[in-house]
């Protein structure tokens, strides 16, 4: 007897029904909503950290699921980023440029205009004219497009390279930490054609919706976030549960077999490896706007390895799990890195939490892995299973 996709995963629901309530309680306690409980900083950093657990949920099926280690989904996140950051900078400028021409006795020509927008973006490295990566940045669906095409072909061409010649485990790992290594390199050059160090700045301001709070537009991303969120964790848990997820379980569990059955494990493993690139670009794209900037510090290799680390500390091979280790580290690590944990005073030293977080997280990521191997996520398990 055949059972629906919700019958095999209940707990589907059930993650979605808290995804909903706490969605609409934070809409409820916001400043948005006039009650101003929670403050508009704090819904972005909610919002953001949504973004975060996406990302930690394609991560989970490439890694917990699939058995690759990858070491560089986080410079596709960063690359969701770039493209939708490109379209909100280009935008934004051109409007102001457009408002300072008006002023002139005669109207601008589109080359004056285009020349005041190149000054004014790339000016900051001595430039003024728009790099070819910048084709399409003043067309909004376009730009949209790239999100998706630009992460997924660079996914898809490493990929097919790596799988093709049966690159495996540490090594495999290597070299996707090696791309975003090399990506970043790129991206701190001045001509990469996206500002160098400087990054991408201003995208909170949304063109268009100037007069628009900000309150109101992060309570938009909160909930666009959490839409992404919920779409995410329902494709994956349908990748997962069936003769795919299977299969991708077996790979990971025993490569070797599941080829000695007939199937092209090359292929399964582009197609997870890919897709959870472009899942994780989305994610960037919605995370960046509510940052405000991005910049190629946000591809070093290290920021895929906390992602690796979020994914433990939830437990891998729980999609639930890199929810709950993205949450729960983003959440300690605002508060830690933000000023919130008061000082320790010991007599002759003063703990300051912001030099020693990653020390903290670092001793967690050991103690998890020895203790507890299965995450919080098992955890989770364990008590709810508990007769």
């Amino acid at each position: 007897m055949r059972h629906s996709f919700i019958a095999q995963n209940p707990s589907v629901l059930w993650f979605l029904l808290a995804l909903s309530l706490f969605t609409l309680g934070v809409t409820v306690l916001s400043e948005a909503a006039g009650v101003a409980v929670i403050s508009t900083s704090f819904v972005k950093t909610l919002g953001k950290t949504l973004c975060l657990c996406l990302i930690a949920v394609a991560m989970d099926v490439v890694w917990g699921y699939c058995g690759i280690l990858s070491l560089g989904h986080f410079a596709f996140f960063g690359l969701g980023g770039y493209a939708i950051g490109m379209w909100l900078m280009y935008a934004r400028t051109e409007a102001i440029v457009l408002d300072a021409l008006a002023q002139q006795p005669l109207p601008p020509t589109p080359q004056e205009v285009s020349d005041a927008i190149g000054n004014q973006i790339f000016g900051v490295v001595g430039s003024s004219e728009f790099p070819w990566i910048w084709a399409f940045a003043d067309t909004l669906y376009l730009q949209l497009l790239m999100i998706v095409v630009i992460p997924g072909l660079l996914a898809l061409v490493f990929g097919w390279l790596a799988f093709r010649s049966r690159v495996t485990g540490v090594y495999l790992s290597i070299l996707t930490q090696a791309m975003t290594l090399a990506l970043s390199l790129y991206l701190f050059q001045n001509d990469s054609g996206l500002r160098g160090n400087n990054g991408l700045s201003g995208l909170q301001n949304i063109p268009g919706y100037e007069d628009t709070s900000q309150a109101v537009i992060s309570i938009v991303f909160l909930w666009a976030s959490a839409l992404a969120l919920g779409a995410g964790y329902v494709f994956f848990a349908w990748v997962v549960s069936g003769k795919m997820g299977s299969v991708i379980k077996g790979i990971r569990d025993n490569e070797a077999r599941v080829r000695f059955l007939g199937y092209r494990v090359e292929s399964y493993k582009l197609f997870i490896f890919t897709i959870t690139a472009i899942v994780s670009a989305i994610a960037g794209a919605l995370y960046y706007p509510q940052a405000g900037i991005i910049n190629p510090g946000e591809i070093a290799p290290i920021a895929s390895i906390y992602l690796a680390v979020w994914v433990a500390i939830g437990g891998r091979g729980r999609l639930y799990g890199a929810v709950i280790g993205a949450a729960f580290v983003s959440l300690l690590s605002s508060w830690f890195t933000g000023g919130g944990a008061p000082a320790v005073p010991l007599g002759f030293y003063t703990i300051q939490w912001t030099d020693w977080w990653l020390v903290l997280l670092g001793l967690s990521f050991v103690a998890v892995t020895l203790f507890f191997p299965k995450g919080i996520g098992g955890l989770f398990d364990y008590l709810v299973r508990k007769p």
